[in-house]
């Protein structure tokens, strides 16, 4: 069940990936860019519930001990391993910057470790004739794989759920945009990511009465500050004199 849904994970990340690439359209203005945010919830919450059933089967093989061929779980585990460190060292690159990538690169990951874990409860079984560590092995590399995509899960809701990204702090965006020679006040503030790449920015400015070539200036260091800063690629700012009652941030 476990190598069947590597390869689903495979195909999805594919097809999210290609998905991600299609041009802009009326209907999808930004694109299809959170596939990849959907697959990657797919993917993970798949391999958690593969972990639970992992920890569930492997308590009752803790209690249910059964003799099993030492050589022939070393056998299999070897091949199995050299198959999935392959395939997990050609996402590695990637899924440090790529969401969809990594959740199926810890399908792939959690192959490696489990294919480890044979291994060595087969080594055990061989020589000491020790049943239980392939379970206990099994437990715990369960509970690593459960932690990662735990991680991997929350952080795909958040981008569907515009959360204003972990590592920013508007408060201080707020600092900033207001030392910028004329601007008065920025508030109205909203920040949030469309994949793992593009952080998007709008916000209110209040500025005196003035031309638009001016807020052009303004808008230009703003945009200057927060791309060097944050790296946020896309922002819109409304500017304006006089016309919002409420300063606050948000």
């Amino acid at each position: 069940m476990h190598n069947f849904s590597d390869g689903v994970a495979v195909i999805i990340t594919y097809i999210a990936l290609r998905l991600s690439k299609k041009p802009k359209t009326i209907k999808y203005t930004f694109g299809l860019k959170r596939a990849e945010i959907i697959a990657a919830i797919l993917n993970a919450s798949t391999l958690i519930i593969i972990s639970f059933f992992l920890i569930k089967e492997a308590i009752e093989r803790l209690y249910t001990p059964s003799k099993i061929s030492g050589d022939l779980m070393l056998v299999v585990a070897i091949i199995g391993l050299l198959a999935n460190v392959v395939g997990t060292l050609l996402l590695k690159k990637d899924s440090k910057a790529n969401i969809n990538i990594r959740a199926a690169y810890f399908h792939l990951l959690s192959d490696v470790f489990s294919s480890i874990a044979v291994i060595i409860g087969a080594i055990f079984i061989i020589y000491y004739e020790i049943y239980w560590i392939d379970p206990v092995l099994t437990i715990l590399i369960s509970l690593y794989i459960l932690r990662e995509t735990y991680k991997i899960v929350k952080e795909s809701i958040d981008i569907l759920m515009m959360s204003n990204p972990e590592e920013i702090d508007l408060h201080e965006i707020k600092d900033i945009v207001e030392k910028i020679p004329g601007v008065n006040n920025i508030h109205h503030i909203h920040l949030w990511k469309l994949n793992d790449v593009e952080k998007h920015f709008e916000a209110h400015i209040e500025v005196e009465d003035m031309i638009i070539s001016k807020t052009t200036e303004i808008q230009n260091k703003i945009e200057l500050e927060l791309k060097k800063r944050y790296n946020i690629n896309h922002l819109t700012l409304q500017f304006e004199c006089g016309k919002c009652e409420e300063k606050k941030i948000l």
